[in-house]
């Protein structure tokens, strides 16, 4: 039926087939220009994630503005006449770009303590170093000692300082999200109705429109920043970070490793091929199935809308590489057909080529496919768009390497391939005496490899560092080392506390106890619910658990209400502030110098407080995981009380619970993954024996990788913990093409020796040049700008070359010494 299809389609009209397909090439390469990036911190969350809605909801009721910040570490000293009048004209200019609503930098914060005021002159005469002439050796003393100030605004030997460039508030952002929030949940819950359904699509189609007009928008910031301050690189050296730059840059990145990633590929495929066959046929045919694959794929993404990632931005990479893999097999047997029977029609050839190898490539393909689609199975949205990707793409390389490479051959001569094959390789004659002779130590050494493995394994830790994801001498690297390790740490942490009810029976006999003195004189303070709040009682907690996050080596910078209470002290001549002394800050401080020591501390509408710390990303001893669950054991001794409760917040606890899901996720799937190639073993071998052996011979070889990664101390991260995954979707094919050539083989002479040798002489070339495509493919991954797309490479090409190694050498050994076709008289031929 296979045969007769292809004699009525593409062997009978090569050219009404190729045209057909053109035209839905040319139609998916329309929807190709519409492809589109994403990078930004949305793409590695978990939309169901309460935390994720927890955030959220923070950020909200805190003076929280999205910011980025550039370091500026002048020639001259910091406080220098000249170097303030640079770092002057630098915020002027940065604050005519659009999108800055103002910036925090040493010339404009609150001088509390050059000299020390008392509080009650300070109220109304808040000075700076922009409105008045202070002792520049005070000045320098507060900023290195101020806990406002001290590794946050400059660093601890006085030589970089930063200007925090405020963004304006975008409304309509957080509107868009609860919008579409409400909606998801009602879909999760199957309680949508028709009209919402409309609402849904309506708002995720504007929502898309608005985040991509934003993109632009801060791509465009951020570049103007660049140029502002390329113009003072001269008297210092500038860096600028925070996440918004992440995501731009990381866009940039991506952008360039697929230009990178396809020419490069293109350029090492063409050697390649020349190399091994030395025949332009064998070089223009491979090249044209991977273009038209390659852009009907990304014409299928931009379809359905699939945006590449960081995690995905390999994608073109992996689809030349499946693809060329498809054609190579159908090259040799070609070439192998056409040496086997020289005087043989182009038709033959052809049919006969495309017979024998449509079965194991299909099978092939679907393995590929389950290893691939495991990958849709996690709760990440730019993870499962991965495995739709690739499953989608390898079904397109399938569907036209079958249908190109007949169609063209049919329409040229034969094409006369030499006896003797162009590229030789030793490996081929060392498999097959290793097989022979040293069997045992083949064995042996599997197990070694398993037990390395599993011991590994027990080692591999789950990080996810992004200054560790960027290459030291790019800008960004740069910049967040110097943000890590000298202004108090990159990733944010927050502790959300909260006073329960019972808190407020408290008050009246805290606030008696402080009974009146000349301050309240002074000033007449309403009995507003803003005095009531600061209880001692409060005040304790929050100094506690300020207290104990200093302590902990891997956070930087801690800044609560406790920092200035701290400085309060000093500036209350010794004596700790008292409720109406709080009050009367938050009420009567400027709304600017209000939003840098108090608004993003406290909601006393909620009853709540907030303690936001940096975490020191760089820190070499830092473990997301265990450092979170630790705060959280920790934390209720240190609060000790039963009507306060607390909750961590920010980025670090989105993306290790991202990173988390990836892992329990990915380990458990690549279990079922192992079940379902198991299953389609024994539906194309129909022998229990022979899948056993095609699993076995798969999971040796790939779990080397776990066992390198856990005794190199490499992280799991989101690009390295797909490497399992996607090794056994590529890896399969050669077991899949070896089994079934050594099949063939074995029913010749019934000779199990015979039959290897004679499989590793035809389908055993294919298989190493198919490796060797893949193995040279992976490697230009090293070219990136994203440390783990290159370990994602590295350890990629590792795992093919065992799998190889595994299919030349384990494979056909356990298929000789387990006779999975049974122990028949070996007859000559």
């Amino acid at each position: 039926m296979t045969k007769k299809f292809f004699d009525l389609t593409v062997i009978k009209h090569p050219f009404k087939t190729v045209f057909i397909l053109l035209l839905g090439v040319i139609f998916l390469g329309y929807y190709s220009t519409k492809l589109e990036i994403d990078a930004s911190s949305e793409t590695l969350l978990l939309d169901d994630d309460k935390d994720l809605q927890f955030a959220r909801k923070v950020s909200k009721l805190y003076y929280n503005p999205d910011f980025l910040l550039v370091t500026y570490s002048p020639k001259k000293d910091l406080l220098h006449d000249e170097t303030l009048e640079e770092l002057k004209r630098l915020s002027e200019e940065l604050t005519q770009i659009e999108n800055i609503a103002s910036i925090t930098s040493i010339l404009n914060v609150p001088l509390l303590q050059s000299p020390v005021q008392k509080l009650t002159k300070l109220v109304d005469n808040i000075r700076t170093l922009e409105n008045s002439n202070p002792d520049k050796k005070l000045v320098k003393e507060e900023f290195l000692t101020s806990e406002i100030y001290k590794n946050t605004l400059v660093s601890s030997n006085f030589k970089t300082t930063a200007l925090v460039l405020n963004l304006k508030e975008n409304k309509e952002y957080f509107e868009f999200i609860d919008k579409r929030k409400k909606l998801l949940d009602k879909q999760r819950t199957n309680s949508l109705s028709e009209e919402e359904k409309h609402q849904l699509t309506k708002i995720q189609k504007e929502f898309k429109l608005f985040r991509d007009k934003q993109r632009e928008e801060n791509s465009q910031t951020i570049e103007e920043i660049r140029t502002v301050i390329a113009k003072y690189q001269n008297n210092a050296s500038l860096f600028l970070g925070g996440v918004n730059m992440i995501a731009d840059d990381i866009i940039t990145f991506v952008k360039n490793d697929l230009v990178i990633y396809g020419s490069t590929l293109v350029l090492l495929l063409i050697l390649i091929l020349w190399v091994i066959f030395r025949q332009m046929i064998w070089i223009t045919l491979p090249l044209l199935i991977c273009v038209l694959s390659v852009v009907s794929t990304t014409g299928a993404l931009g379809f359905f809308a699939w945006e590449v990632t960081v995690i995905s931005s390999n994608f073109i990479a992996l689809q030349l590489i499946i693809t060329i893999s498809i054609v190579l097999h159908l090259i040799v047997r070609y070439r192998e057909l056409s040496s086997i029977y020289p005087n043989s029609s182009q038709y033959k050839l052809v049919i006969n080529t495309i017979l024998s190898k449509l079965n194991p490539s299909f099978f092939a393909i679907i393995t590929t496919i389950a290893g691939f689609g495991s990958l849709v199975l996690s709760g990440i949205q730019p993870v499962k768009n991965l495995g739709w990707m690739m499953s989608t793409g390898i079904a397109i390389s399938l569907v036209i390497s079958f249908i190109v490479f007949p169609a063209i051959l049919i329409l040229i001569k034969k094409v006369k391939s030499p006896k003797e094959s162009n590229f030789k390789l030793k490996t081929i004659a060392l498999s097959k005496y290793l097989v022979e002779f040293h069997g045992k130590k083949i064995i042996f050494t599997s197990i070694i490899v398993v037990v390395f493995a599993l011991t590994g394994a027990s080692k591999l830790i789950v990080e996810n560092s992004f200054i560790n994801y960027f290459k030291e001498s790019t800008q960004i690297y740069k910049g967040m080392k110097v943000i890590d390790e000298s202004l108090g740490g990159t990733t944010p942490l927050d502790v959300v506390i909260t006073f329960k009810e019972e808190e407020k029976q408290e008050v009246k006999a805290s606030t008696d106890s402080f009974g009146f003195d000349s301050f309240e004189d002074e000033f007449a303070i309403d009995k507003s619910s803003e005095e009531y709040w600061f209880t001692r009682d409060k005040l304790n907690v929050i100094l506690r658990v300020h207290n104990y996050l200093e302590s902990i080596d891997e956070i930087g910078k801690v800044q609560s209400l406790a920092t200035l209470l701290k400085i309060g002290k000093t500036l209350n001549e010794g004596k700790e502030l008292d409720s109406f002394t709080l009050a009367l800050l938050y009420k009567k401080l400027p709304e600017e110098y209000k939003k840098i020591i108090l608004s993003p501390y406290i909601n006393i509408e909620n009853n709540q407080a907030r303690i936001t710390t940096r975490i020191i990303d760089s820190n070499p001893d830092l473990r997301r995981d265990e450092l979170l669950k630790r705060i959280n054991s920790e934390l209720p001794a240190v609060i000790n009380s039963s009507s306060v409760e607390f909750r961590l917040s920010n980025l670090m606890v989105l993306y290790n619970n991202m990173l988390q899901s990836l892992f329990d996720s990915q380990i458990k799937t690549l279990g079922f993954v192992v079940v379902i190639l198991f299953v389609m073993f024994l539906i194309l071998f129909k022998s229990f024996k022979i899948a056993t052996i095609a699993i076995l011979a798969n999971i040796v070889p790939i779990s080397i990788i776990f066992g390198i990664m856990g005794w190199l101390t490499i992280p799991l991260d989101i690009m390295t913990i797909t490497i399992a995954a996607i090794s056994i979707g590529i890896g399969v094919d050669d077991t899949i093409h070896y089994i079934h050539r050594f099949q063939e083989e074995y029913k010749k002479d019934h000779n199990y020796m015979e039959a290897m040798k004679r499989s590793h002489e035809s389908i055993g070339y294919a298989m190493t040049y198919t490796s060797l495509v893949v193995i040279v493919g992976f490697c230009i991954l090293v070219l990136s700008n994203l440390i783990p797309t290159i370990y994602f490479g590295l350890l990629t090409v590792i795992v093919m070359a065992t799998i190889l190694s595994s299919a030349l050498l384990l494979l056909p050994k356990l298929l000789i010494l387990l006779k999975p076709y049974g122990n028949k008289k070996a007859r000559s031929i």
